[in-house]
């Protein structure tokens, strides 16, 4: 047996690794910008017309990291139907894939549900060299001509400048489903929030819920950077229409100390403009390096019981019966340690089972319940 080492290149080896490259003849190119198409998870969309998260011009300042990674397209959705037997899509993005533990395709590709609203099966994620700012993918072809709901999702951590939306030109398009209701949920928090480290789009928590529950998602996830600043809960109290806020980023809070100031500072600020929206608190999930270092779960257990007293307050003494509590150390279940890349940011396996802890609490408090 020869002793000689050479690179593998998957992509020669097996078929289903290559790109697939789309031939434009019989293409027609959309912009889902347009109608019928609808984007969801952008809340100021309407008025700005951009891939963006938060607005152009915020009306509170904000920090240089988080309006750079308001540019990140975490959560955002193209919804249609149509009878195509093709679709592709072409993509802009604002830069190329460079994260060291996620994958190119959770950080930069966009991937493909089809199926009616709770019965939204994978169906594929775009492929593409990923060195590059711009790409073109096909998602699928041959596809017999039956009337199909499509939902694409955008990138996780990377902005996209543009996107089309590429059918086979006998094809039509129609809107989409209607959501339940024209409220929507905003989450605030952190990269794990954000999405990262999901595979693709479509695995990050808040993508998994919104298949679950028919409502419009907002994910104000910032990397590193979601502190629970004032600024951003005024901000947050400007988008009309608001069904729920969860807040997630106790992994950012800084220090306890900190944290004990801004939680209830946010909240507050909040409840100014929406005093009876349900808000959900969520505590950390569990890091795998707690095991070894005690250290961590005891800071995790004082901010968990900091916010379980914050909740017990505002209900007792403040007569807020809207405001509620998550423990996210329960949320990875058994064997939590196998459910993150590096310790601290998940899985695919570890998004999958916090959005199976969080559907239920989410649908009991929707419901009134």
């Amino acid at each position: 047996m020869s002793q000689q080492s050479s690179s593998v290149n998957a992509m020669k080896l097996d078929a289903n690794m290559r790109i697939q490259q789309s031939d434009d003849t019989g293409i027609v190119w959309y912009s889902p910008l347009e109608l019928p198409y609808q984007i969801a998870g952008f809340g100021w969309l309407q008025t700005e017309r951009q891939y963006r998260r938060l607005p152009i011009q915020p009306s509170q300042p904000i920090s240089e990291a988080v309006d750079s990674l308001a540019n990140c397209t975490s959560g955002g959705q193209i919804r249609f139907m149509t009878d195509a037997s093709t679709l592709i899509v072409k993509v802009k993005l604002s830069g190329a894939a460079n994260m060291n533990h996620m994958p190119a395709t959770g950080q930069c590709g966009f991937d493909c549900y089809i199926g009616d609203p709770g019965e939204q099966f994978y169906y594929g994620t775009t492929t593409f060299n990923h060195q590059l700012t711009a790409y073109e993918s096909t998602i699928f072809r041959q596809f017999s001509p039956e009337n199909r709901f499509i939902t694409l999702n955008f990138p996780l951590y990377q902005g996209v400048e543009e996107v089309w939306v590429g059918l086979n030109s006998e094809a039509s398009v129609t809107p989409p489903p209607s959501y339940e209701s024209n409220k929507k949920i905003i989450l605030y928090g952190t990269s794990i929030t954000q999405g990262g480290c999901a595979t693709r789009p479509g695995m990050s928590y808040t993508n998994i819920l919104s298949r679950r529950i028919n409502m419009e998602f907002l994910n104000l996830g910032f990397s590193g950077n979601g502190r629970g600043e004032p600024e951003l809960a005024r901000i947050l109290s400007e988008i009309p229409d608001p069904a729920m806020l969860i807040l997630d980023y106790e992994a950012n809070s800084v220090s306890t100390e900190v944290f004990k100031q801004t939680l209830p500072a946010f909240i507050s600020i909040y409840r100014e403009k929406h005093p009876l929206i349900p808000i959900l608190v969520i505590s950390r999930i569990i890091y795998a390096k707690e095991r070894f270092d005690k250290r961590l779960s005891q800071e995790r257990e004082v901010n968990k019981q900091f916010q379980i007293q914050t909740v017990a307050h505002r209900r007792q003494e403040l007569q807020d019966m809207h405001i509620f509590f998550c423990d996210g150390s329960q949320l990875l279940g058994e064997h939590a340690h196998e459910c993150t890349v590096d310790g601290v940011h998940p899985t695919d396996l570890g998004f999958l089972r916090m959005a199976d802890g969080l559907t239920p609490v989410i649908k009991q408090i929707l419901a009134g319940k």
